[in-house]
């Protein structure tokens, strides 16, 4: 194909040519004909130029010029391209098209936001649970239309492992569960689900565990009192009943402990309010807890390691970074062999504050670990019982660290030992 058109285009510049030469010869000037040859040549060139201009700029859409040689390949090419490219565009629009209809329908709003954090494109749903108006509110920063600072915080923290659960700004007994991936050049996808009826569900389940624990609360103190006036008494008591007492008084404190950690549990899920940003001394608490598990141990031989900095401290609520620390702390003590080794470390970089606790029993299989945190979930059935736990204090914790925007990684391995680790973000130093 390049070899015909090279040679079409030699042969009429040959052609043309030999016209000017016959030409010039007739009149005698074979200069001045090649001259006029040559400037017919360039003449139809600078012609099918402008015709190329003119239908690439004014009647792109109407068939090429009519035309041979070489410049009928060009327009004929070019024309079969922009036939097949717009035909490739059609069937892109028709797939976006399609999306764009889908996405529509979905019940769940779908947002999309572009790298500066500015609205570009939300579906009906989005109208309907987040109040957005089309075209009134295209290009407008998100955050200035959803102004929930808890929102604000998260979608400007920029870490969405966890979706965010949050009462609807139109309808306060509304709850909104948000949804953000990233994608393309930093742009963000935003997808809300109206999770009330869940909600509502979840909260009927707080509210039952809370009000029961709390009635049953009573009774057991008053069992607990007589059971211990019973055995303090200085009437002797029938060898018979001695030991039922002393297994009844264990069981009951072991339900206290139970109804404490439900209470507890309870009262971190349907606390709402933002967590109190007081400076907590960290280290003078894992110190405390230390003691307190140094005294657990009791003759059990544990060797408890405490490795921290004096200076570093926390904002948060010192009561619930007590219970979670205290938690892990105590769960070392009781799943670990006697005599073994318990260490606690605390340190601080440019990602925040971490606390760990790692000791050196019989690990945990990985197929546990991501249910570790679940409520009343045990590797072992019989190691809560032997042990008086409760299956509630990695819950706990876990509650605890997510109001204080923090996360517990666990690493084990069976035979090893485990390592709990609470990092805290930087925002908490204080």
């Amino acid at each position: 194909m390049r070899t015909h058109l090279t040679g079409s285009v030699f042969k009429l510049l040959f052609w043309l040519l030999l016209a000017g030469v016959l030409g010039g010869m007739l009149v005698g000037q074979i200069a001045w004909g090649l001259v006029v040859g040559l400037s017919l040549y360039v003449a139809w060139h600078l012609r099918q130029m402008t015709r190329f201009v003119q239908w690439l700029s004014v009647q792109r859409n109407d068939p090429p010029p009519d035309t041979r040689g070489l410049w009928g390949e060009i327009f004929d090419n070019i024309y079969r391209i922009q036939r097949r490219d717009s035909r490739m565009r059609a069937k892109q629009q028709l797939v976006i098209d399609r999306i764009q209809a889908s996405t529509a329908a979905l019940s769940d709003a779908v947002v999309m936001v572009d790298a500066k954090g500015r609205l570009e494109w939300w579906n009906h749903a989005a109208e309907r649970l987040l109040g957005f108006r089309a075209p009134d509110d295209s290009g407008q920063h998100v955050t200035n239309l959803l102004r929930d600072p808890r929102f604000v915080e998260y979608f400007e923290a920029d870490h969405f492992r966890e979706p965010l659960d949050i009462a609807s700004h139109l309808n306060a007994s509304a709850w909104l569960q948000y949804t953000i991936t990233h994608y393309g050049q930093g742009e963000r996808l935003i997808v809300v689900r109206d999770t009330t009826r869940l909600h509502n569900l979840e909260q009927m389940r707080k509210d039952f565990v809370a009000n029961v624990s709390h009635e049953l609360r009573t009774p057991l103190t008053v069992v607990v009192g007589y059971l211990e006036t019973l055995q303090d008494s200085d009437e002797p008591i029938n060898p018979r009943w001695k030991r039922a007492l002393q297994q009844m008084e264990q069981q009951s404190k072991r339900m206290q402990n139970l109804l404490n950690d439900l209470l507890m549990l309870a009262r971190l899920e349907n606390d709402d309010r933002a967590v109190e940003k007081k400076s907590v001394d960290i280290s003078q608490m894992l110190k405390s807890v230390s003691q307190d598990a140094q005294a657990l141990s009791a003759e059990r031989g544990h060797q408890i390691h405490l490795d921290t900095d004096p200076a570093i401290r926390l904002l948060g609520a010192d009561a619930e970074l007590r219970s979670a620390f205290s938690n892990l702390v105590f769960n070392a003590v009781k799943y670990t062999s006697d005599q073994g080794e318990i260490s606690i470390r605390c340190w601080q970089d440019q990602n925040g504050t971490h606390v760990s606790v790692s000791d050196n029993g019989t690990g945990i299989a990985p197929e546990h670990i991501s249910r570790l945190t679940e409520r009343f979930y045990r590797v072992d059935s019989s190691r809560s019982t032997n042990t008086g736990g409760t299956g509630l204090g990695l819950a706990i914790v876990k509650h605890v660290l997510l109001r204080h925007g923090a996360r517990l990684e666990i690493k084990s391995t069976l035979g090893t030992g485990s390592v709990f680790t609470c990092h805290f973000p930087a925002s908490r130093d204080a």
